[in-house]
């Protein structure tokens, strides 16, 4: 039986990283995949819409418009409490799926919330508090009225059955996947466009990246670097756009016994994410708190040796191919990027097992867990 499916895109449009790239993971790989159910890709009208493109190759996708920006509808549907269904904009539909922590008021068809983590609780340091508050007040709502719901992981899961009581028959692991373009790049003009674009060091470099907030403890990182050995013969790279609480790590960075050894370098485009992790002697991913933590698998798939984090979802995906720390070890991370830097024969064999790791995470695999919810939710 043919279904109708919507699903709000609009994240994975307006957002580079995280649950942007989380969603158009999900959802391109499953245009490819399934070809009989209609789907229907709801945005803002303030998102831009390039991304929609190479959904012109399948004639069972669409998009349609909500009448208002993002913020406009968020007041209207959880401030205002507007029993305004998505219906209303979508027309009639099977399956609602939010994939953005927030379920707005559905009629008749049955919905499906994802919820990448639970940081907001968990980390809650590490959220602005207009933010924390909102998560708090439309999180819990949205799981109680959803007929099912979807978790990046199962450090995820446990934290909806511990902190929210979800039941956990109604909580699928879904995860996430690696694209096949990460993977090490070699080619020399490409590695140097790329070195010249982000004014990277001409020496071996320790990569750190997210979006520059408390939770991705890049203060931490730059407190490691400045105590290790690698700090001698390395510098630090850390890339990602400005999000919040930010002043910090700036002032760490400046603060720095070896700061002329740090760069900050800001956004980095999703197309260049391959190159610089190959140019990237180590990745450091010291994360407080992650709802799956996707960049450690890139990283890995292009061949990069890693250090990360030993909380929340880390452990699931990183296995045993990367030096696990304690994210408030200081001196323990400080003491895994001096090991990785010097010691070669640890480095090949992290690499080595990296690569075996990443490939157990493709997009394929996650959009088929996806669709066989969505399946079960309509049988």
């Amino acid at each position: 039986m043919r279904v109708r499916v919507a699903i709000d895109y609009t994240a994975a449009l307006k957002q580079s990283g995280g649950i942007g790239r989380y969603a158009r993971g999900l959802v391109t790989t499953l245009a490819g995949l399934d070809n009989q159910n209609h789907y229907t890709l709801l945005i803002n009208p303030d998102a831009p819409r390039q991304g929609l493109a190479s959904f012109q190759l399948y004639p069972n996708f669409d998009y349609k418009l909500y009448p208002f920006s993002e913020r406009w509808m968020t007041i209207g549907w959880h401030r205002f409490y507007l029993p305004i269904p998505v219906e209303w904009f979508a027309g009639e539909m099977d399956l609602f799926h939010s994939p953005n922590f927030i379920l707005p008021p559905v009629r008749r068809a049955k919905t499906l919330l994802t919820v990448h983590d639970l940081s907001f609780i968990r980390h809650p340091q590490g959220a602005v508090d207009s933010l924390r508050r909102w998560l708090n007040m439309v999180v819990p709502r949205s799981l109680a009225r959803a007929d099912h719901v979807l978790a990046d992981s199962f450090n995820t899961k446990n934290d909806l059955i511990e902190i929210f009581a979800t039941p956990a028959k109604k909580i699928t692991v879904v995860g996430a996947g690696v694209e096949e373009r990460f993977r090490p790049i070699t080619d020399s003009q490409k590695l140097a466009a790329i070195r010249r674009r982000y004014h990277l060091p001409s020496e071996k470099f320790i990569l750190g990246l997210g979006t520059l907030q408390p939770r991705k403890n890049f203060t931490g990182l730059i407190e490691a670097f400045s105590q290790s050995l690698a700090g001698e013969t390395h510098h630090l790279v850390i890339g990602g756009g400005k999000g919040w609480l930010y002043s910090e790590i700036f002032k760490a960075a400046a603060q720095s016994p070896v700061s002329e050894r740090i760069h900050l370098i800001g956004f980095v485009a999703d197309d260049d994410l391959p190159a610089l992790y190959s140019l990237a002697d180590i990745f450091a991913f010291p994360s407080h708190y992650e709802g799956f933590g996707i960049p450690v698998i890139e990283a890995m798939a292009c061949g990069t040796p890693v250090v990360c984090a030993n909380n929340s979802s880390l452990p699931e995906v990183a296995g045993q191919a990367a030096l696990q720390v304690s994210a408030a070890d200081i001196p323990a991370l400080a003491e895994a990027l001096s090991r990785l830097s010097v010691d070669t024969t640890l480095r090949q064999k992290v690499i080595k097992e990296g690569f075996a790791q990443a490939k157990k995470f493709t997009w394929a695999a996650a959009a088929q867990r996806l669709l066989k919810v969505y399946q079960t939710l309509l049988s």
